[in-house]
């Protein structure tokens, strides 16, 4: 597994619709994420954002595409996507990405970055370990964090903190 920055222009531009989606969810009442699914062409195939404010947490939009790709992409044609996401995909996720056998993932931010800032906020961690993509799914190219994005993510984050109080 390798992890990189995701400086390449491409890429950004995913990740920007990413942190779009996790501002639409946010607005919406929702937690703050959002994902896409990107075929070898670079055709944007499947898009959400995170849709557990309705009480089922695993509604989370990385885990959508995991069921997605099953159910609608090939074996080669998951291998050869890319997945983005506004944060690093939790255990949960991982899992689900690695068992349908999707290609690379690009973050904006990462799961200790994640954990830092609720930290920080005083909010208590999740009932999930923030583990790394790479102890969940070992083989799993990984690119990220992105620090374009960063701050704004962070942002999004923090407005959902201050609205958890």
């Amino acid at each position: 597994m390798s992890i990189a920055p995701a400086t390449d222009p491409v890429d950004l531009v995913h990740l920007r619709r990413c942190v779009d989606l996790a501002r639409e969810g946010l607005d919406a009442g929702d937690e703050p994420f959002g994902s896409l699914l990107v075929d070898a062409s670079g055709a944007v195939r499947f898009e959400d954002r995170n849709r557990v404010a309705g009480g089922d947490h695993t509604r989370h939009p990385e885990f959508e595409i995991a069921r997605w790709a099953a159910a609608n992409l090939t074996p080669g044609e998951r291998r050869a996507s890319i997945v983005y996401t506004s944060g690093e995909h939790c255990p949960m996720c991982s899992a689900a990405h690695a068992w349908v056998g999707l290609g690379r993932i690009v973050y904006a931010t990462s799961s200790a970055q994640l954990v830092q800032w609720r930290a920080g906020w005083g909010l208590e961690p999740g009932p999930v370990a923030a583990l790394p993509i790479g102890e969940v799914a070992p083989g799993i190219e990984v690119t990220g964090p992105a620090p374009e994005l960063v701050d704004e993510v962070r942002e999004l984050q923090h407005r959902l903190a201050e609205r958890s109080r």
